[in-house]
């Protein structure tokens, strides 16, 4: 898991030969296109996404843009879109700081981590 440009190294990993050392894979408010001259195989474990619908970094259409190649690959993922919240909305103290998105996220992570273990 990774957040920021944590979680675009994270789907780096997901995409790598890395994928089979993992159970799964979750980016918070994390960068979500792919490289030129890469792409999802349909054989990386499940991904979790978890994004602020009020960033304006990566946007809404970036993530349905990020859905869209991982359903054409036959990717398991689930994206969680928490409205209001900007990017990095994750780091306590700033003024991105979102509570309520931050918390829902939080436990999806835990959710997700559960289920990946219980595998």
């Amino acid at each position: 898991m990774g957040y920021c440009f944590g979680g675009a190294a994270t789907l780096e990993m997901a995409r790598s030969d890395m994928a089979a050392e993992a159970s799964g894979f979750a980016t918070f408010h994390g960068g979500l296109s792919t490289p030129e001259g890469q792409s999802w195989d349909g054989d990386e474990p499940p991904l979790l996404v978890l994004h602020g619908g009020a960033d304006t970094s990566i946007t809404l259409q970036d993530v349905a843009d990020f859905a869209s190649e991982l359903e054409a690959a036959g990717n398991t993922y689930t994206a969680e879109i928490y409205s209001g919240a900007p990017h990095a909305f994750t780091v306590f103290g700033s003024d991105r700081y979102d509570a309520r998105a931050d918390a829902a996220s939080w436990a999806s992570l835990s959710a997700f981590l559960g289920e990946r273990t219980s595998d």
